[in-house]
């Protein structure tokens, strides 16, 4: 499987948002992250770091 799982950056933590993300489509404020099954996640926040080959995204709230 190649789908990542996302993280937002809080302090020095790093909390799990969502698994087996599959899609990142930037919208007009924010991110819409689309998982496997369809479900759906917006949120206010940048890119901070990609690892695809660990499977992992680091956001970080605007």
């Amino acid at each position: 499987m190649c789908e990542s799982n996302a993280f937002l950056k809080d302090g020095e933590n790093e909390v799990m948002l969502m698994k087996s993300v599959d899609t990142i489509e930037p919208c007009e404020n924010d991110l819409k992250l689309m998982d496997i099954f369809g479900k759906q996640l917006f949120i206010q926040a940048k890119i901070k770091n990609m690892t695809l080959l660990n499977h992992r995204i680091i956001l970080e709230k605007i």
